[in-house]
């Protein structure tokens, strides 16, 4: 266990974090035991940055970049993404705001099996409200970023797993959102073209207005981080450009 954080002078949320949380704890019910996964997280995530979020299965990692993103509720505290106390928001309220401000790209790629891979990619823009035909543009010219363009006619069935990641990736980026968020998003892939996601995410994703958050087990992309966090037991007990000792 590393040393725990002094959090004792935060206060109140930085106006100009792209997210704050403070105080936020999530507990769970297993039968008659609470568990509790997440223990008060107070945390700014800056603009214009690349932050990795690092630690052990079971850490809390995934539990904290969820209620970040207003997809689980914390049992207590505040979050705020640019600004907007994301749970004072109605449900449709706050799906809204998602899909205008925030990308996702989780392990679990859930693309749509009956479509095709650039009309994967393209749902946030036709959520949007887009015409058909520019969203699946849109959508083939980001699978092209990212290599794979000659597979935009063909249905996740027919992908590698790598390849529905990229998909999954280019459905996370193609609307610009201000946020990206994830989760181990080289995971399936080699070097090289871990390399290339980690590329287009630092050019779509990092700018002075917008943020992104990276759930990474993968030590071949430490170095491209601006900020790395570790998560332990719930807690964070790092915050610094470089991996701690001893992880």
């Amino acid at each position: 266990m590393g040393t725990l954080l002094d959090t004792s002078a935060i206060g109140g949320c930085n106006p100009e974090a792209a997210i704050c949380t403070r105080g936020v704890t999530r507990d769970f019910q297993a039968g008659q035991q609470t568990i509790t996964v997440l223990h008060g997280i107070d945390l700014d995530i800056r603009a214009g940055e690349m932050t990795f979020l690092v630690g052990e299965s079971g850490s809390g990692k995934t539990t904290l970049i969820s209620i970040m993103c207003g997809i689980l509720w914390p049992t207590l505290g505040e979050v705020k993404v640019f600004g907007t106390d994301i749970y004072d928001l109605g449900d449709s309220e706050l799906v809204e705001f998602r899909l205008a401000n925030i990308g996702f790209i989780f392990q679990q790629y859930n693309l749509i099996p009956s479509i095709d891979a650039a009309s994967n990619a393209a749902v946030p823009l036709i959520a949007q409200g887009m015409e058909r035909h520019e969203a699946r543009t849109r959508a083939v010219a980001m699978l092209e970023k990212l290599n794979i363009g000659d597979q935009a006619n063909k249905l996740p069935s027919q992908l590698s797993g790598g390849q529905q990641q990229r998909v999954a990736i280019a459905r996370a980026l193609v609307h610009e959102p201000r946020l990206v968020v994830c989760d181990e998003p080289t995971a399936a892939l080699d070097a090289s073209s871990g390399r290339r996601v980690m590329d287009l995410l630092r050019e779509v994703a990092v700018a002075e207005n917008r943020a992104c958050i990276i759930v990474t087990h993968d030590n071949r992309i430490f170095d491209l981080a601006d900020r790395i966090l570790v998560l332990e037991d719930g807690r964070i007990t790092h915050d610094g450009r470089e991996m701690p000792e001893g992880h």
